[in-house]
């Protein structure tokens, strides 16, 4: 009564008030306050002690009381006792202030009336209040009211009011959710996502609510995914891993991407989008790496997580190579990005042997894709590639063989014919040298041997001597098992005769044509003492020594015609059911050849 008496200005009172209702003095706190407000009720600040009161009755939980406080400044304001723009501030902070306790508390009614009374201010008093965050408010309360109409007329004018503001977006696209509006939605998180990246002129403004945004699209795909709207919450998560600097978020992220679209990846390899789909995968993945080498390039130590969410990765890159394997293209991006991840790993032996196979798999398809190089400069960027991947290889399989028996893998095999590839089609100068081990080889297989043979000779390759010399080794091999596999020798006779007998001519710059003829007596020798070679071959033998001897005959050469074409009499007799087809011509041409050679007899002593 004395600091009244003293006539005191009103704040000075009020803080005299506070002070004793935060020491627990609320009797005599609230007894004052009382004696304030009747003290100014004539004062222009009466509406200020009025709001004081209403607060500090509503922070001691007497809502009742403090409701009709609160009614009393409403119906002052609306007959003539104007609040200030700033106490019009504060009465609206008190009111969504208590509105906001309550929603915590899941006191959604209760909430929900304070927001109303919020806006039944603002009806008579448009001043100082931002409409649309309290529509958001009001909106958030009728949905879990379950009131979906009244939250949707809400959300409706706080679009209309704030288009542009992440939050009103984010409930635009939780009503369209709830409804199953899935374009409608998308569009939501369409312009939720146009909200991060904004102009250069909106920039500092947006700043600000970038975070919020970012936040707003993981609800959003939690939201989505509670209420089973897969594409939908497809679409926020993607932006979330875009825009998101958080690690772990992403990659919580991206796992769950991952579980949304493993169970459809049959059905998109069948689909029209595929290359979309795995495009999109692929930066799943690359997003991964990028995020997991970031923590594992910053020196801090490495948690267990990280290490396991590496192995998660690695394994799903790894599933995918595998179902793309109709896509050579495709599946190589998957296997280089599985080895990628696995160097997030320890080098266990299960992630060698995964390293070692995925670089495998992708050497072998830049080797695939070379040969199709429509340009002799993407086919050299495709092998030099190829050779990179294959010298990471190798240092891996050295590695690996530490650890265990691994006489059964083809890894060297694969390894020395990949590199030879690479070399021969490079017209590498040290490709003789890289050879040398090979010769050197007591174990090399034939099927090796072959394929060195066959790659020698593929374009832009062209190295015959190498072929021959491989394809001469590999039929001593045949030669010298226990038991020989018939087919596979016909077929490495097959590539030494044809390599040198290309065409009706022998090939006698590689080898002495005596000598080609030793190869030719040698198979009908190997015919005559086994069963089961393959008639087409003895066919094929036969007409190449036919050949061979009227091109000799052509040249005057009647000797060696004569040679040649009595060895292929000779395989005429080891043909079984084309025999018939075949006797009779060639009984009569050789015959003809005879009497020719007869004739000119003479010739025969000026044979060069």
């Amino acid at each position: 009564m004395e600091i009244l008496h003293l006539n005191m200005p009103l704040d000075f009172c009020l803080h005299i008030a506070k002070l004793l209702i935060d020491y627990e003095r609320d009797s005599v706190g609230f007894t004052y306050l009382e004696i304030i407000c009747d003290h100014f009720k004539s004062s222009e600040n009466a509406g200020k002690a009025l709001l004081f009161q209403a607060d500090m009755l509503l922070q001691r939980k007497e809502e009742l009381l403090a409701k009709e406080k609160i009614e009393e400044i409403m119906k002052g304001n609306q007959t003539g006792r104007k609040l200030t723009t700033e106490l019009v501030g504060y009465l609206h902070d008190i009111l969504w202030e208590k509105a906001a306790r309550s929603f915590e508390v899941k006191r959604y009614d209760d909430a929900l009336q304070w927001y109303c009374s919020s806006l039944r201010f603002y009806e008579h008093d448009q001043r100082d209040l931002d409409l649309a965050k309290l529509k958001r408010n009001l909106a958030s309360c009728y949905l879990r009211l379950e009131q979906l109409d009244k939250a949707k007329e809400a959300v409706a004018e706080a679009e209309k009011s704030d288009p542009k503001n992440v939050f009103t977006q984010f409930y635009v696209f939780k009503i369209a959710v709830i409804e199953g509006n899935t374009d409608r939605a998308l569009q939501a998180i369409t312009t939720l996502e146009s909200l991060i990246t904004p102009g250069e002129e909106r920039r500092h403004k947006i700043l600000k609510q970038r975070s919020a945004s970012i936040m707003l699209l993981g609800l959003a795909a939690q939201f989505a995914l509670e209420n089973e709207q897969k594409i939908v919450a497809r679409a926020a998560l993607e932006y979330l891993c875009q825009y998101s600097e958080d690690q772990q978020q992403v990659l919580m992220a991206l796992k769950c991407l991952f579980r949304l679209v493993l169970p459809k990846v049959p059905e998109i390899l069948v689909s029209e989008n595929i290359k979309e789909e795995m495009d999109k995968f692929l930066i799943y993945l690359n997003t991964a790496y990028m995020h997991l080498a970031r923590c594992f390039n910053g020196g801090a130590p490495i948690p267990d997580s990280r290490i396991n969410d590496a192995h998660w990765f690695r394994k799903i890159a790894w599933n995918m190579a595998v179902q793309c394997d109709k896509d050579s293209v495709i599946m190589r991006e998957f296997f280089m990005l599985s080895y990628k991840l696995s160097q997030f790993c320890p080098s266990d032996q299960m992630v060698l042997i995964a390293q070692k196979t995925c670089l495998l798999m992708a050497s072998a398809v830049d080797l695939e894709q070379g040969k199709k190089a429509s340009t002799p400069f993407e086919q050299t960027m495709l092998l030099n590639r190829a050779l990179d991947q294959i010298h990471k290889c190798r240092e891996i399989w050295n590695l690996l063989k530490e650890t265990g028996d691994f006489s059964n893998d083809p890894c060297e095999k694969l390894l020395l014919l990949y590199e030879f590839e690479v070399k021969a089609k490079k017209n590498d100068p040290s490709l003789d040298t890289f050879l040398e081990s090979v010769w050197q080889e007591p174990n090399v297989e034939s099927k090796t041997l072959e394929m060195i043979a066959s790659l020698a000779m593929e374009t832009p390759a062209c190295y015959p001597s190498i072929a021959l010399k491989a394809l001469k080794r590999a039929l001593s091999l045949h030669k010298v098992k226990e038991s020989v596999n018939i087919l596979k020798y016909s077929q490495c006779v097959h590539n030494l005769i044809n390599l040198l007998v290309p065409d009706r001519a022998p090939g006698e710059e590689l080898c002495p044509l005596e000598e080609i003829l030793g190869y030719f007596e040698d198979a009908v020798s190997f015919i005559s003492q086994h069963e089961g070679y393959p008639e087409m071959e003895v066919l094929w033998l036969m007409i190449k020594s036919w050949n061979v001897g009227i091109f000799m005959y052509s040249t005057r050469k009647f000797v060696t015609a004569e040679k040649w074409c009595g060895l292929a009499m000779r395989f005429l007799d080891h043909l079984g059911s084309l025999k018939r087809n075949y006797e009779t011509q060639m009984n009569f041409l050789y015959n003809k050849l005879a009497e020719a050679l007869h004739k000119n007899e003479s010739s025969v002593f000026h044979e060069e």
